[in-house]
């Protein structure tokens, strides 16, 4: 059982999404959809059985559909440009013994550019115990502080992170560096010996300072706020 950690004072965004396009009574958007240029890696028939197959032994269900994401996990490449990461993700190279492999569904390069890798109803891997339900955006770039001061990233980042929020409800306390991921109320993962695997990569103090951020931003755009982070102990 995990016990509640202190809960930080950052406020949230909170707000309903539509089931789907199709969906009776749907509300205007309050957030615009940024410029996103379409640069699919592969990821076929094969690909998605091994996503399936992953998925079972780590959420305990066959699937590769990523059905109503909950939560955004933030990562940078630890690389200099997009094509390295494109190229990384295109491979479906093992990672940790396993495939399919590493992912994620949006890249931002360093000039804000928001290229598109993977549809949102795909799962991805890019966040141990989260891609059950995660959307990954991953920023071109070495460090955390790197991109911060990086306007033109920054200015991506929040716009693509606000129209996702935005389109599936998910609110600020559920935008996440993948070095919060053990934290997070929805990480769950079955294999003993990778729960409590995570990475470094936007690490909690400067996700601190992208909430807050994001939380003025949503206010801008008439975006309700909700309730302050519920992070756990992951025991770990």
């Amino acid at each position: 059982m995990r016990r509640a950690l202190a809960v930080f004072a950052v406020a949230c965004v909170g707000l309903v999404a539509p089931a789907g396009p199709s969906a009776a009574g749907r509300r205007a958007p309050h957030v615009p959809r940024p410029p996103i240029v379409w640069r699919a890696i592969p990821f076929g028939h094969r690909r998605r059985q091994e996503m399936g197959a992953y998925s079972r032994r780590h959420y305990g269900r066959w699937t590769w559909r990523l059905d109503a994401p909950k939560v955004i996990v933030e990562h940078y490449t630890d690389g200099t440009t997009f094509a390295g990461a494109w190229a990384t993700f295109a491979s479906n190279a093992l990672h940790l013994g396993e495939l399919p492999g590493v992912c994620s569904h949006f890249v931002i390069d360093t000039d804000g550019t928001i290229y598109q890798l993977v549809n949102l109803h795909v799962r991805c891997r890019h966040a141990v115990g989260m891609n059950w339900t995660a959307i990954g955006i991953e920023d071109v770039g070495t460090s955390d502080a790197q991109i911060l001061s990086n306007p033109a990233m920054m200015r991506s980042s929040f716009a693509l992170t606000l129209w996702l929020m935005d389109r599936f409800g998910i609110q600020v306390r559920d935008v996440i560096g993948h070095a919060e991921a053990l934290m997070s109320p929805y990480h769950h993962e079955l294999d003993p010996a990778w729960r409590c695997l995570v990475h470094a990569d936007w690490a909690h103090a400067d996700m601190q300072i992208y909430r807050r951020r994001l939380r003025r931003l949503a206010r801008r755009h008439g975006v309700a706020v909700g309730p302050p982070p519920a992070w756990v102990d992951p025991r770990c």
